[in-house]
């Protein structure tokens, strides 16, 4: 799952996703904007199939907590 996500924060916020580790804070390390967050958010809720509500938005400060929330979704479902 790590990889796909991945993949898709590497586009949405165009950079090389080698830079990407499961640490990575979307805003401090990744250089990302408000913009960016919801344009990632809907990426990755039609990807996977999921809702982010808005009040979980403050949660997904980094990348590992994106996947963490994808995994405890899927596992609900």
């Amino acid at each position: 799952m790590f990889e796909k996500v991945r993949a898709i924060i590497a586009e949405q916020l165009g950079i090389d996703k080698e830079k990407i580790q499961p640490e990575s804070h979307l805003i401090n390390d990744l250089k990302a904007d408000s913009l960016d967050v919801v344009a990632l958010v809907m990426d990755l809720e039609q990807e996977y199939g999921i809702e982010i509500p808005d009040e979980d938005l403050a949660q997904l400060q980094t990348v590992q907590n994106i996947l963490d929330f994808i995994d405890k979704q899927e596992n609900n479902a």
